[in-house]
Formats: structure tokens, C-alpha cells, sequence
């Protein structure tokens, strides 16, 4: 007699876990198909743990991109580390990530002591191999020596084109425990919209602003409004200086309008609705030693 019973859905939260500027952000929006976390080349441009989810005829991954792991007892990084911790806390795969152009050193050898005891739930990811001076086999060699019980799982991606994705997802999914989904199968992130569009202008002020302004900035949505089908919004980008302001306005304005139609350009693609974006700048002065600053952008 034929068995004709469906085999398991398989789920798992996924944390996504590696030093900074190692394209964690870019291989998770690969993976999800979508543009779920920003991406800049300013190291820890991301701040919170940030939720893509995956659906394949084998079942839901909830990827969780968390801040790059790099040693400073600045508070914003100690608040970013506390992110990192807490998804690793609570994973059931980790998702480790090289970049195969750099060689290996101090804050990568932290990384791999810091997922020694999670070895066997980890899956390991040498990204950019489409880099000049990209090496597999020597992040095969550092994982072999510092993670050997996960060197069966270690492959070679580039997020940039999405070659080796696909091996990579069905060794993630070999490795998650049986589960029902968390998430419709139309989703692929569940942040709201608020925090979207706020890291969406966010991403464009960095990238314009990297040399004046790399990590001096946050941006806060005072105001929406929805009246079908376009949705208002009144955004300021925080500078925690008088000085600064006028760095991020720009002459004539120039600046502060290239990120505001940047930002909608990108909305666009994201949104079904038509955005309305009345982007300001004002001071928060020291928000970066804030506490209750701090705890509300990051833990949000």
C-alpha cells in the first residue's frame, strides 16, 4: 500500500550572525527575494534584529539579521551586541557569515569561540566570493581549525549575483526541526511600516552622508497618515548636532532632497500605495549616550 502522507513542514528562526560589512544584509535580502534590511558600506549600519522569512515547498525560515559583531565598549555597541546576544539566545540555526576577500583575524576568531557552542545548528556562508582577492578555501581552513563540527556545512556564496543561495537554503532547511509556520506564505518580513520607511531614508542619508556623518544619525516618523491610496508621512532625520543640520540640508537644500526622492524611489518598489514624504531635520544632542534614546531605537 502507498504511503501518500505529506512529509513534515520543517521551521526555524535563523540568526544571521558575522563581523560587520560581511554582507549580512545583502544575503538575507537575497535569500528573501525582497528588500527586507538596508544595506551601506558603513560597518553596523544595521541596529536591530531585523525579520525576513523564507517559504519553500520544505517549510518557513525566519532569517534574523542582527547587528555585525565587532568589539567596543562605545554604549550604542554594547546595546548592538545585546541584540546579537539575544537572537543567538534564541535561534534554532545560526547562519554564520565570512567574507571570503578578508582574511581572517581577532574579531573573527570572538565570532567562532562566541558560536563553538552552537556548532551544531550552524551553517556557514563564505559570502562575496565575487570580490577580488576572494578565498574559500582559506575561510574553509579558519572554520576547519576553530569550528570543525560545522565545516561539513560550510559553502561558498555571493549575495551580490545569488549564486550558491539555493545550496545554502536546503542545508538550512536539512538542519531545521519539524514545525508549522509562523507567517502567511505572503510574507517576507514582519516589520511594520513605520520602521520600514524610517530605515529606508535612513539607508540613503548613510550613503550620501558616510564621510561627514557615518553613524550620527537616526531617523524618527513623528506623523502618518493614510487616506487611500496615499499614505503621509512626516520624517525627521536626527543629527546630534547645530552644525550637523546643515551637513544633511545641504546647499539649497540639495542634500535633503536627494535622500527624500532616493528614499520614495525605493518606497515605491516596496509599498502598493502612493507615499507622501515631508522629510525634516532637527538635533538630538548626544542621543547616542542617551539610554532611553538608545533602548527605543534599538529594541524597537
Amino acid at each position: 500500500m502507498t504511503d501518500n502522507k505529506c512529509p513534515e513542514k520543517k521551521f526555524a528562526f535563523t540568526a544571521i550572525v558575522g563581523r560587520p560589512s560581511v554582507g549580512k544584509s545583502t544575503l538575507l535580502n537575497r535569500m528573501c527575494g525582497e528588500k527586507v534590511s538596508i544595506v551601506s558600506k558603513v560597518p553596523q549600519t544595521t541596529r536591530n534584529a531585523i525579520r525576513g522569512i523564507v517559504n519553500r515547498e520544505q517549510g518557513q525560515l525566519v532569517f534574523v539579521d542582527t547587528p555585525g559583531r565587532h568589539a567596543s565598549q562605545k554604549k550604542i555597541n554594547r546595546k548592538l551586541m545585546e541584540v546579537s546576544q539575544r537572537a543567538l539566545n534564541e535561534c534554532d540555526l545560526v547562519l554564520y557569515v565570512l567574507d571570503a576577500a578578508r582574511a581572517p583575524a581577532g574579531e573573527e576568531e570572538e565570532v567562532v569561540s562566541l558560536l563553538a557552542p552552537l556548532a551544531d545548528k550552524t551553517v556557514i556562508a563564505v559570502n562575496k566570493m565575487d570580490v577580488s582577492g576572494a578565498d574559500f578555501n582559506r575561510a574553509q581552513q579558519f572554520v576547519s581549525a576553530n569550528l570543525p563540527a560545522a565545516q561539513t556545512r560550510c559553502f561558498s556564496v555571493c549575495a551580490n549575483t545569488g549564486e550558491g543561495i539555493e545550496e545554502l537554503l536546503a542545508a538550512l532547511y536539512a538542519l531545521s526541526p519539524q514545525g508549522q509556520a509562523l507567517y502567511d506564505e505572503e510574507y517576507y518580513t514582519d516589520q511594520e511600516t513605520g520602521f520600514r520607511i524610517a530605515e529606508i531614508i535612513r539607508e540613503h542619508a548613510i550613503n550620501r552622508l558616510r564621510q561627514e556623518l557615518p553613524h550620527s544619525l537616526y531617523v524618527d516618523i513623528a506623523d502618518m497618515e493614510f487616506n487611500d491610496p496615499v499614505l503621509w508621512v512626516r520624517a525627521f532625520i536626527i543629527v546630534e548636532r547645530e552644525s550637523q543640520k546643515g551637513i544633511v540640508v545641504g546647499k539649497g537644500g540639495e542634500m535633503i532632497k536627494a535622500i527624500r526622492l532616493a528614499a520614495l524611489k525605493d518606497l515605491k518598489r516596496i509599498f502598493d500605495w502612493k507615499i507622501d514624504l515631508d522629510l525634516r531635520v532637527k538635533t538630538g544632542k548626544d542621543w547616542r549616550h542617551n539610554e532611553h534614546t538608545l533602548n527605543r531605537l534599538i529594541n524597537r
